[in-house]
Order: structure tokens, then C-alpha cells, then sequence
């Protein structure tokens, strides 16, 4: 397989893997602080949505570097 494939396909696994992940933590905060608001709906502030607006937008050039690292160093 040709390495800049697979560095890209790296790439996608490890961004797809933080958006979850991230995603999973900022929805369990925000279901936390509804709770404590004693609210029934869990809503995502400005913030956590900032936020994962920016992993995206990391995640979707996370690929394209990956698989040029990956054909730079081999």
C-alpha cells in the first residue's frame, strides 16, 4: 500500500476517534450540568460548540498532514 494512503488513512481513523471521543466527553459535561440545573433538555453552550466546530476543522486537515509525514519519512 502506498504510505501516503495509509498515513491518510491514519489519520482518518485517529480524527474520526477524537471527534467521538470528544464529542462523547463534551455531551456527558453538558447532561451533568442539566442536571444540576435540574433541566430535562441537555443543550451544548456557545463553547462546547466552538469547540467542537475546532476539532473538526483540525480533524479535517489531520488526514491530508498525516499522509504527507507518512511519504516524507519513508
Amino acid at each position: 500500500m502506498n504510505s501516503a494512503v495509509m498515513g491518510a488513512l491514519v489519520g482518518i481513523g485517529i480524527a474520526v476517534a477524537l471527534l467521538i471521543f470528544d464529542y462523547l466527553m463534551i455531551r456527558q459535561g453538558a447532561a451533568e450540568r442539566a442536571k444540576r440545573q435540574h433541566q430535562t433538555l441537555v443543550t451544548l453552550d456557545n463553547t462546547e460548540r466552538k469547540r467542537l466546530i475546532s476539532l473538526f476543522r483540525f480533524c479535517l486537515f489531520l488526514p491530508p498532514a498525516l499522509a504527507l509525514a507518512f511519504w516524507i519519512f519513508s
